[in-house]
């Protein structure tokens, strides 16, 4: 089980489909997501179905982060473009609502999943991308270890200007 006192990491269930379907759809979170269009309540369904293939099978794992003593479904963290041979994955992390960031809910997810993908996955590196003006995200990702390699410019368009993109890696200490 991927868990500590203060979050539990799980697979997502059929019941997740609503609130995934909030999520996904939340046009505010689109710009970080690299979504422009909805997702229908029959692809969602689709994809937890598919998601217990396993990572090896769909190339992608997506957890639920709950608060361990509530139970409170507050986010997911997603291992996407997972590349068994260069034994590599990207990372992409939400903690939805405002109220639940900053109770260390994504540096604790963000700690759990390496672990999985390091030590059980054996993983070679993790990567993310991330908006050049998310500072919370950046902060996070760099006290987990994670280290800037690259600046993308202007490479996402918001609809009035561009920015620049920080591309993130974190290697395995303990592989070749």
């Amino acid at each position: 089980m991927l868990k500590n006192k203060n979050i539990n990491l799980r697979a997502v269930e059929p019941y997740d489909v609503e609130t995934l379907y909030k999520w996904e759809n939340s046009s505010d979170l689109w710009r970080i997501s690299n979504t422009t269009v909805p997702i229908s309540k029959h692809q969602l369904t689709q994809f937890v179905q598919e998601a217990s293939l396993g990572i090896f099978e769909t190339k992608q794992l997506r957890l639920i982060i709950d608060f361990t003593e509530t139970k409170k479904t507050i986010g997911c963290i997603d291992l996407f473009d997972f590349d068994p041979f260069h034994k590599r994955a990207g990372v992409g992390i939400l903690v939805f609502n405002k109220e639940d960031r900053q109770k260390r809910a994504a540096f604790d997810s963000l700690n759990l999943l390496i672990d999985y993908a390091f030590n059980f996955l054996e993983l070679h590196q993790l990567y993310c991308n991330i908006l050049i003006d998310n500072e919370a995200s950046l902060n996070l990702f760099k006290k987990v270890g994670f280290s800037v390699t690259a600046q993308k410019k202007e490479w996402f368009w918001t609809g009035k200007y561009w920015l620049d993109e920080w591309f993130l890696q974190l290697l395995n200490p303990n592989r070749i």
